[in-house]
């Protein structure tokens, strides 16, 4: 199931780079392998995600498909500023309930990195959704974090594919902030 989630995640990872609508459907296929790869390894946050990850790709393959209330297709844009105190408050307030329900009712042996990861992977899920540039930043700290997580818990395919996230995620942010830059200007 690693393995086959691993190849997978590397088609995920193409199509958001490309920013083509066939990421969600990797997006779908992708949770439903890793959930019991996490569960196994006692990832709980990790597992909890892949929930949110199935429901997300749904509603990130209806808006980048329809644009959402627009009805075209949605194109690459910056984070709005008025969107920055929400998402912020959004990654603390999950931080918190996450880390501590697997502290106080689960065996993690690492709740809070697990956490880390959870959260922030909620709040940059919904900007990918929205196709903002900045979600790659929350990426990049995720998958970096995740990589570090994944050694220590001798998940050694899925630490390799998100070292190559972590690689991808800055040449991800590098390009869509290009591309964003030349809708700006036609």
């Amino acid at each position: 199931m690693e393995i086959l989630g691993t190849i997978v995640g590397l088609f995920y990872l193409y199509w958001e780079y490309k920013a083509d609508n066939r990421v969600w459907i990797a997006g779908i296929i992708m949770p439903a392998l890793s959930l019991y790869v996490y569960w196994d390894a006692g990832l709980y946050a990790d597992f909890g995600i892949n929930i949110y990850y199935l429901l997300a790709a749904i509603y990130g393959l209806y808006v980048w498909r329809t644009g959402g209330e627009r009805k075209t297709e949605l194109p690459i844009t910056h984070t709005p500023t008025r969107q920055i105190i929400p998402l912020a408050l959004c990654f603390v307030a999950s931080l918190g309930v996450i880390g501590y329900i697997l502290t106080h009712y689960t065996d993690s042996n690492v709740p809070w990195w697990d956490s880390f990861t959870t959260a922030l992977s909620i709040v940059g899920l919904w900007m990918l959704a929205r196709k903002w540039v900045e979600q790659w930043l929350a990426w990049i700290a995720v998958d970096a974090v995740s990589a570090g997580l994944y050694i220590y818990k001798d998940l050694h395919f899925y630490a390799a594919l998100y070292a190559l996230y972590t690689i991808i995620a800055v040449l991800g942010y590098l390009e869509w902030k290009r591309r964003c830059q030349g809708e700006e200007k036609g």
